[in-house]
């Protein structure tokens, strides 16, 4: 009688064989979304504080590891989700961003500050971005939109400016005699191409881009921080990181608090006596408590242990903190 294996042994055992060729969703752990539901961290009664995360890379395509056994939403994509959800309920009085991100993409840093924009303007309650260890670059970008900024007493905050990663790989290959055949259209169509030395001419034209999307976030940060000092307003130009109280004598943030004392904070300001504080998960990622992030559930783990596939199959332009 001929044993039959299982579809989780039979993906092992084909990806340690050394060939894999897949066809289609063979991910045993591939699921649709599913719904977000409400978990109470905290609290009692009808009225709501929610929680929401921006956590890790900030980005609007969904992330996954080697092979795609992990497929994990894009930051963009959860939050949307969250802030549609505290929409629809009128329960809730006051949210919450829970921010531990170096920033992402210009585009989904700025996508997020407007999302998060919309829903304040809409929903009229009051929102708080709450930076934990890191808020930098377009996390701090997307902090903008809410009403106040909140940094932990070692919070990392700052990072203002952007980048355009880029390497060339021309020497090398002159070295093994391989030479760059690329035909384009125009002088500028492969700018910034790895195969090729950059000349003044692209690193001008990029240059001229990348200003461009600087602008516009000094530009937000001076619209934004009614209390940022003219010496701040020098300093965050070279895109430098700054300590919780530089970033509060600066006025890059309000105030610098633990968490449950700006909930607390906000039940004295909306006269609250009581409130449930709430956040939004997928069914099968674990809640502790008001310092309990989102992340990957229990089953989402990677077999093979190759880490996270972040790295961009295109350039991109990034408000990132890249140490």
């Amino acid at each position: 009688m001929r044993s039959k294996l299982s579809p989780v042994l039979l993906c092992v055992a084909t990806l340690c064989s050394g060939c894999v060729f897949v066809s289609g969703n063979v991910n045993p752990f591939a699921r649709s979304q599913q719904p977000l539901e409400e978990h109470v961290l905290s609290g009692s009664g009808s009225d709501r504080i929610v929680l929401v995360d921006v956590s890790g890379e900030i980005t609007s395509q969904p992330s996954g590891n080697a092979f795609g056994i992990v497929v994990r939403e894009s930051t963009l994509s959860k939050v949307e989700g969250a802030l549609d959800m505290a929409a629809e309920d009128d329960r809730v009085r006051a949210l919450v961003l829970r921010i531990n991100s170096p920033g992402g993409s210009v585009t989904a840093s700025d996508i997020l500050y407007n999302e998060i924009r919309n829903f304040r303007q809409s929903s009229r309650v009051p929102v708080v971005a709450d930076i934990h260890d890191v808020g930098a670059s377009g996390a701090y970008y997307a902090a903008l939109a809410a009403d106040e900024i909140v940094a932990h007493p070692t919070s990392v905050v700052g990072s203002i400016g952007v980048l355009l990663q880029s390497v060339s790989v021309s020497g090398l290959m002159k070295k093994i005699g391989v030479s760059n055949q690329t035909i384009t259209t125009g002088a500028m169509k492969d700018a910034g191409s790895p195969l090729d030395e950059m000349s003044s001419e692209e690193r001008a034209m990029l240059q001229s881009v990348v200003d461009d999307m600087y602008d516009r976030f000094v530009q937000l940060v001076r619209e934004n921080r009614k209390n940022l000092t003219d010496e701040m307003d020098q300093q965050m130009r070279d895109g430098r990181i700054f300590s919780a109280q530089q970033a509060l004598a600066g006025g890059l943030v309000d105030r610098i608090e633990y968490l449950d004392e700006t909930i607390e904070r906000l039940k004295r300001k909306l006269a609250l006596t009581e409130a449930s504080v709430v956040t939004y998960r997928q069914p099968d990622e674990p809640v502790r408590g008001l310092y309990s992030q989102a992340g990957p559930s229990p089953m989402q783990v990677n077999l093979l242990n190759m880490g996270d596939s972040l790295a961009p199959s295109t350039p991109q332009f990034l408000y990132r903190w890249l140490p």
